[in-house]
């Protein structure tokens, strides 16, 4: 990332990372599909509401595997091999501590957080069984991210791209199987997907056991060395936090939702998986410009990286507000593949046309706060989302729809917050030098 074209380098990055996350993305759309389509309308919704609840459990150590991202890149940039050696190392020691906890706190505490989101009765059975079977396989989906992140940070967003697509397949197979075939049912479905991330994870560990370079893993090798760990979490806490607390506001606006009936949990949760693709041109070019701006920060290559930071941000934008306008006019096709019940489409179609068209303040955002965490300035993010997106959010929430006791009123909530923290990131952008202050730090 530090040598070559700028945009042929971002571009090559983000797209195997885009692609990765379309494949990865597969996993709860084929859930949904199946689920919809063979177990009906309540099954659906017990399936749909589970993206808050998960992001709340693994975002957080998420975030922290973006901090050691940030870390290891530099290391790889400044080709510091022995602490590129120390970060990696102790980054998958952190993962498998991480992946136990967060194991058990989804299967302890998913029937809790179920019923404090107000969950519908006739919903909750089937919600439940889903968390804790997939809660179940929590250290699959964490130790993923952990190698996932180490291959980003040194420039290879292939192999994790590959064993997504292998994950997708298996995971495709096992649903019709389990769900279709077989009648296991919502569990069937979460055991696929359980298992799917797994067979991720371990490709991914096998391959870093036999990659030639200094990020390669060795087993004896893998323990916490606390002064990078330190730093990791320096690092990576403020992301993690982030992701954590907007999840909690997301699981506010979930129980918002839950409010109207499993009808209204079901149209939207099928816009959440319309959604996920639709944020997959952000994401990408989200994590390639963090790892772009920490190679080349760390390479000392600052003229780059700001030429970097430019493209990235304008090519973001385009992309998600052209995916959002395919979107909008889509849209009752789209809905109309997870359930055919007329009532279901219209809560989709109405979330799916008042958001979609506001995409490119959310690649905005998003663009903004990679280049920042790639300079080391990850509490920046962190502040501008939680006002933005967590408490302007829930407070705006709480007190319309009260006033206006309408769905529309919390879908019109993110275009809202969206613009708020765009505005907010650009003016730090352009007021504070960003790129001067890292050299000064560095120096």
């Amino acid at each position: 990332m530090t040598e070559g074209k700028i945009s042929k380098k971002i571009v090559l990055f983000a797209m195997p990372i885009f692609l990765g996350n379309l494949f990865q993305q597969l996993y709860n759309v084929v859930d949904s599909l199946v689920v919809g389509n063979v177990l009906g309308k309540d099954a659906l919704a017990a399936v749909s509401s589970s993206g808050s609840l998960i992001f709340l459990i693994v975002g957080f150590i998420n975030g922290i595997f973006v901090g050691a991202g940030v870390i290891i890149a530099r290391y790889f940039g400044a080709k510091d091999k022995k602490e590129l050696s120390i970060a990696v190392h102790t980054t998958i020691a952190f993962g498998i501590i991480a992946g136990i906890i967060v194991t058990a706190l989804g299967m302890i505490f998913s029937p809790w957080m179920l019923k404090m989101m107000g969950t519908p009765e006739d919903v909750l059975p089937n919600s439940i069984m889903y968390f804790q079977l997939y809660f179940a396989g929590g250290i699959g989906i964490v130790m993923y991210n952990a190698c996932m992140g180490i291959f980003q940070a040194v420039g290879d967003s292939r192999h994790p791209l590959y064993y997504l697509i292998i994950a997708a397949i298996i995971n495709v197979v096992l649903d019709l199987l389990f769900v279709a075939v077989l009648g296991y049912g919502i569990g069937g479905a979460a055991i696929a997907t359980v298992i799917s991330q797994f067979v991720s994870a371990i490709l991914g560990f096998i391959k870093l056991m036999r990659v030639q370079g200094e990020h390669r893993i060795h087993i004896k090798q893998i323990r916490i060395k606390f002064n990078m760990l330190i730093k990791i979490l320096k690092m990576g806490i403020p992301t993690g936090v982030q992701n954590s607390v907007i999840a909690f506001a997301n699981v506010i606006v979930q129980s918002n939702i839950n409010s109207f009936g499993s009808v209204a949990m079901a149209g939207c949760g099928s816009y959440s998986k319309l959604e996920g693709f639709a944020f997959l041109p952000i994401t990408s070019f989200s994590v390639a410009l963090t790892t772009f701006i920490g190679q080349n920060l760390g390479a000392k290559q600052y003229e780059r990286a700001k030429k970097g930071a430019r493209f990235g941000i304008l090519t973001g934008v385009l992309l998600a507000e052209t995916v959002g306008v395919l979107l909008w006019i889509l849209a009752p096709v789209l809905i109309r593949f997870f359930n055919s019940q007329p009532d279901v489409i219209e809560f989709g179609v109405m979330q799916l046309r008042t958001e979609a068209l506001f995409y490119c303040l959310l690649a905005l955002s998003h663009c903004l706060s990679g280049i920042l965490r790639g300079a080391g300035k990850s509490t920046v993010p962190m502040i501008v989302m939680l006002v933005c997106w967590c408490v302007i959010r829930i407070s705006y929430i709480t007190i319309m729809v009260r006033i206006i006791p309408d769905i529309r009123v919390i879908f019109w909530a993110y275009p809202l917050t969206w613009m708020l923290s765009s505005i907010t990131f650009l003016i730090y952008y352009k007021k504070v030098d960003w790129l001067h202050s890292f050299v000064k730090t560095a120096k």
